[in-house]
């Protein structure tokens, strides 16, 4: 039987790998859609009455948002912090005795968290903060605050707010402590876009694919009062990266992520940049995590996430957001490539072998990884096996009944 797939975007990286694979496009009886966030949840509103067949694969769990707005990312990882706190069995912290929360900035919710922000900001006046809208893409809507007033005025005309105000606006809002201290290549801001696939939330099971990329910003690095609405020294979006006069159209101002790992290893040490990947890969875990709970896994459901971090002068990732709908436009053939490359190997996981034919698809997420062609994906957190592999420890440590034998006069 052959593959009907629909999508909403018409890119390139995603027809290539449909048309290699010989499916066939259909808007209304289709096995695979890669939808926009907005047509999967209106997909499934339970207003609609829409229910997904056995043979029906998207793009995107149902409340993905619960990890990719900013807000709900914010307050399902501190939720998560202060619940495992009180269970000693869980794996919340890493090697240095870290949690995720130390490696998210500090931040706030607007307008619901003002007030808590004013008094954090007050500890250190004219300390630097960054603005973003909860839902907000490609750097829009972003802005650095150094005074008080500067903000208040900006939320007196975006909320009609005043400090005595309890508003519920329906436009949410992010303020974070800005890292004034970021690692710099050339004198240059970047940061790390990497790739996370999440076949199954309960029980977890996320893949980490080789094929990231560092995205740099174009002018140099300074915190001169004068650049802080300076987007080319402070905003690393390639949406708004190439919008300015000194931007590469050779290279499109990406590093890849082996090349970042060795330029680390090469100027510092092979320990710093494999600190790096460890906590990296401890924050995407942590973040999964965060909403394992509260996610709807529904079976016909997959995520290719892009997380966003930024090092700072330590080598240290912050995470800076998390997205549901990675871009898949390209900017040059390597990005194409790679992006080509990265959609195979997602589509070579998350599609059974057998499909859109039989009902294999929920043991297909979590059957053995090695049945699976994983590409450039590796596993990164497989409780699948780890539930297995504690089975089977069980069962081997359990006393076997031992014969005894009695010697005779």
């Amino acid at each position: 039987m052959v593959v009907k797939f629909k999508t909403d975007f018409d890119k390139a990286v995603l027809l290539d790998n449909f048309e290699r694979r010989n499916w066939m496009r259909s808007d209304d009886d289709w096995h695979f859609n890669w939808a926009t966030v907005w047509a999967v949840r209106q997909m499934f509103n339970p207003d609609t009455g829409y229910r997904l067949a056995d043979n029906q694969i998207i793009n995107h769990f149902p409340n993905h948002y619960e990890l990719t707005k900013k807000d709900l990312m914010v307050k399902n990882i501190k939720r998560y912090k202060r619940d495992k706190e009180r269970d000693p069995s869980a794996q919340l912290y890493n090697a240095a005795g870290e949690t995720i929360t130390d490696f998210v900035p500090m931040t706030y919710i607007l307008p619901s968290d003002y007030s808590l922000f004013v008094e954090e900001y007050k500890k250190d006046p004219g300390s630097l903060w960054i603005v973003k809208p909860s839902a907000g893409a490609q750097g829009k809507g972003i802005f650095l605050v150094t005074k008080l007033q500067q903000l208040k005025k900006w939320a007196k005309d975006k909320f009609q707010y005043s400090e005595a105000s309890t508003s519920q606006a329906k436009d949410q809002y992010v303020i974070s402590k800005y890292v004034e201290n970021p690692l710099l290549i050339g004198g240059k801001k970047f940061d790390l876009r990497v790739y996370v696939l999440v076949t199954c939330y309960r029980p977890l099971r996320a893949y980490f694919h080789s094929d990231g990329f560092a995205r740099f910003c174009t002018v140099k690095y300074n915190l001169d009062v004068n650049d802080l609405d300076n987007q080319f020294v402070h905003l690393t979006n390639v949406a708004v990266q190439k919008q300015g006069d000194d931007y590469n159209d050779n290279h499109g101002g990406k590093w890849h992520l082996e090349n970042l790992l060795l330029y680390i290893e090469s100027r510092h040490s092979k320990e710093s940049a494999d600190l790096l990947m460890a906590n990296t890969k401890f924050i995407i875990i942590q973040s999964l995590r965060s909403c394992q709970g509260v996610m709807n896994n529904d079976k016909h459901c997959f995520e290719l996430y892009g997380f966003d971090l930024l090092l700072d002068s330590s080598f240290k990732p912050w995470l800076i957001e998390i997205n549901a709908s990675p871009s898949l436009s390209y900017t040059t053939p390597a990005d194409r490539h790679l992006k080509t490359e990265l959609i195979g190997d997602v589509l070579d996981i998350v599609i059974p072998p057998d499909f859109p034919e039989g009902k294999t698809y929920r043991d297909h997420r979590t059957g053995p990884t090695s049945e699976v062609s994983l590409g450039g994906f590796t596993v990164l957190i497989d409780e699948v096996a780890e539930i297995e592999e504690r089975d089977k420890m069980d069962r081997n440590t359990k006393i076997k009944p031992t014969r005894t034998t009695t010697l005779g006069p």
